[in-house]
């Protein structure tokens, strides 16, 4: 790890900590990684073993961040594991506050809103296509480029390929303000619809610039979704009612989505509801969003 100067921590998730570094060589930017070993006393965790393997298999996508290579050192006797990143300057959750706080708080701009959901959309059918659902994108996982306009998935310790059929997967994955209904109410079978809610979740944070469902806990992240789509029922989403945590909830109506993000237009409105169909098999997928008229006017070659 001699050849890296590190800069400064920027970041410490459940595996241990990130840091901004630069290469003594070329003088690229890079975020080094750096996962606690010594938790597994049989070698290298599990999760790291995953993270590594999804990343070299998805590193092609210019949406998802690049892995450059890993690094495995002896340090006082216990081994330590590097991953070295490409460098980006920020996160989508710094982002949106920068435009939400301080002394000039003003929207993002339409044309933004629509070019980061189309790479998010790019990276996640990436994803999907490989076979991985990421199971934990919040505004914090996607990284920002502001200069290049760029957005890249990042932070893959949940991600885990699916296979058909579905497996029996935990139900503790996502943070909860991104959490699909069918996690929150117990099911252990679920698919590539999970990541979707999440991206709507996403959409309709950087239109609001505040987080569209804020609960504190699994019940009250149910109540805040089923007082604004509604509380489901079984016409609408089959099985509902024989899911492990479901109890009598408050019967609410649906109310307008356009209400909660009046600045959206149409078609991103109606993209948005797609995305948040309590039914996961009535939800969009990430390839089939790609085509949707909201992106009509953008220029899709630039990605």
């Amino acid at each position: 790890m001699e050849k890296y100067e590190k800069l400064e921590k920027v970041g410490e998730g459940t595996y241990g900590k990130v840091y901004k570094a630069r290469d003594k060589i070329t003088g690229q930017l890079v975020a080094l990684k750096k996962t606690r070993l010594e938790m597994d006393e049989e070698g290298v965790p599990p999760t790291a073993l995953r993270e590594v393997s999804l990343l070299q298999m998805l590193s092609q996508s210019v949406n998802v961040v690049r892995l450059l290579c890993v690094e495995h050192i002896e340090k006082n006797g216990k081994p330590l594991l590097y991953l070295v990143f490409e460098y980006l300057d920020t996160d989508l959750k710094k982002y949106i506050d920068s435009h939400r706080k301080g002394p000039n708080p003003r929207p993002l701009p339409p044309a933004l809103i629509q070019s980061f959901l189309y790479q998010l959309l790019k990276g996640v059918a990436h994803c999907h296509s490989h076979g991985v659902l990421h199971r934990d994108l919040k505004p914090q996982n996607l990284l920002v480029d502001k200069e290049r306009g760029m957005l890249k998935i990042a932070d893959l310790g949940l991600g885990r390929a699916f296979t058909i059929p579905l497996k029996s997967y935990t139900h503790e994955i996502v943070t909860l303000w991104y959490r699909a209904p069918e996690v929150l109410l117990g099911s252990t079978h679920y698919s590539t619809g999970v990541d979707m809610w999440s991206v709507g979740c996403i959409f309709a944070e950087m239109v609001r610039r505040q987080a569209l469902f804020p609960g504190d806990s699994e019940l009250q992240q149910l109540l805040h979704i089923f007082r604004l789509l509604g509380t489901p029922t079984e016409e609408q989403w089959p099985g509902v009612t024989s899911f492990r945590d479901w109890h009598e909830y408050p019967l609410w109506k649906p109310q307008n989505l356009s209400r909660i993000v009046p600045s959206l237009e149409p078609e991103g409105v109606e993209l948005l509801s797609k995305m948040l169909q309590y039914d996961p098999a009535n939800r969009i997928s990430a390839k089939e969003a790609l085509d949707h008229p909201y992106f009509d006017s953008l220029d899709k070659a630039q990605f």
